[in-house]
């Protein structure tokens, strides 16, 4: 069934953005950036560092711990060609831990640059960490599209894969920066609580925060909680077609705690530290609608499809019983956390379930995040069009916005 959202029409969701309001480069202190207020349809400006004072009493904080990943390895072949190889995610074994454990061997989908000159045969270079040296190979599986499977082999077992990405890999700044990767991006493009790794790009909206913000934060009595969504490339892909219903949404994998989700499910106003905590948010949601309609669903029929959300198939519950139905599947299978994946598409016509706050930075002209921020707001032009006219930086090194619901709009976690 076609839905009224897939019809939308992607060139609504274009705006000018000079290449001078792209942010190249980081604030030196992260929390001066300026932060937008949009809230019960007015819009305000403050400094990152006073967000303390905007937020609604008693918010819940959930915050995207991913880590960013040194995911781009160069091999240069004998000819002289330079092959870089983009790691997005592991197929053989898929545990993001266990393919970051293993000390031989492991495959990744990858996509793979310059591929034209790899019509077959093994890559090698090789490996120096701490002063020991490994001779790391690429082999050729399989493709599926533009993604290649490619198996990594190496020669020293002492090394872990996580070691050998961090010993050759770069880490894989966007696009749109158009500048190589610098070392101050190791820890720049890092948030200061990523913790779990698996990303090939950063949850931007945390790149603002720091000790001494989470310090207010802590004395006025916010609670913080933590998701884990694996950002994929997929973020940087803009909408190419002239409806969304043409857009295929990457898969991304997910993990949620089972005490994060007692507490979201207790507290409230829940507000999302970027996009990909508020996707993460939802999909928790529609995890619970599987599971109210087919209880004994298993772990990958967890997984949200992209239209789901608009499709009218199963009956609706009220999010405090879809988490419930979440805590019931863990209790089931005797699961200290759920570990799965999401294609949800929030677009304009989504209702949202949990998420009453957000927190992001300003996104690209015709990209499914600017989609996000419609189905949020109902306001994305006047909300960008102040940015643009108040001298606001864009995309992930720019500034944030604190993107709150009408008063009359707010989400409800009942039963």
């Amino acid at each position: 069934m076609i839905t009224k959202t897939q019809h939308i029409r992607i060139d609504a969701y274009d705006y000018r953005l000079p290449d001078e309001r792209i942010a190249k480069y980081p604030l030196q202190q992260r929390d001066e950036s300026k932060l937008l207020i949009y809230r019960d349809g007015e819009i305000a400006e403050d400094s990152f560092s006073n967000i303390v004072g905007h937020l609604p009493g008693k918010s819940l904080l959930v915050f995207n711990n991913t880590r960013v990943i040194q995911a781009r390895i160069m091999f240069p072949k004998d000819t002289g060609a330079l092959i870089e190889i983009f790691c997005l995610e592991p197929a053989e074994p898929s545990d993001y831990a266990l393919a970051f454990s293993q000390s031989e061997c492991c495959v990744w989908h990858c996509l793979v640059g310059n591929l034209r000159k790899w019509k077959e045969g093994t890559l090698r270079r090789s490996v120096d960490i701490n002063g020991r040296r490994a001779m790391l190979e690429a082999h050729r599986l399989s493709d599926d599209g533009d993604v290649q499977h490619v198996r990594f082999v190496w020669d020293e077992p002492a090394f872990t894969f996580a070691e050998i990405l961090d010993g050759v890999g770069l880490l894989p700044i966007p696009p749109y920066l158009h500048r190589d990767t610098e070392a101050a991006d190791l820890e720049t493009y890092q948030t200061v609580y990523s913790s779990v790794k698996g990303s090939v790009a950063s949850p931007t909206a945390g790149l603002h925060f720091t000790p001494a913000v989470f310090d207010s934060l802590d004395a006025a009595g916010f609670c913080r909680e933590e998701v884990t969504l694996h950002v994929g490339a997929g973020t940087f892909k803009p909408v190419q077609h002239n409806t969304i219903g043409e857009h295929v949404m990457h898969t991304e994998y997910i993990s949620v705690g089972r005490s994060s989700i007692e507490r979201i499910r207790d507290r409230g106003p829940v507000i999302a530290v970027g996009t990909t905590s508020a996707r993460t948010l939802e999909s928790l949601y529609w995890a619970g609608v599987i599971l109210e309609n087919r209880p004994d669903a298993t772990a990958g029929e967890l997984a949200v499809p992209q239209w789901m959300p608009y499709a009218g198939d199963g009956r609706l519950v009220t999010a405090g019983r879809a988490l419930q139905n979440v805590l019931g599947y863990l209790d089931g299978q005797h699961l200290d956390r759920l570990v799965t994946s999401t294609r949800i598409m929030i677009a304009p016509g989504y209702t949202f379930k949990i998420v009453e706050g957000m927190i992001t930075n300003f996104h690209q002209p015709r990209s499914t995040l600017l989609l996000l921020i419609d189905a949020f707001t109902r306001d994305w032009e006047r909300i960008y069009g102040y940015a643009m006219e108040h001298d606001f930086r864009f995309l992930s090194y720019g500034d944030s916005s604190l993107l709150l619901r009408d008063q009359g709009n707010r989400t409800k976690i009942i039963y």
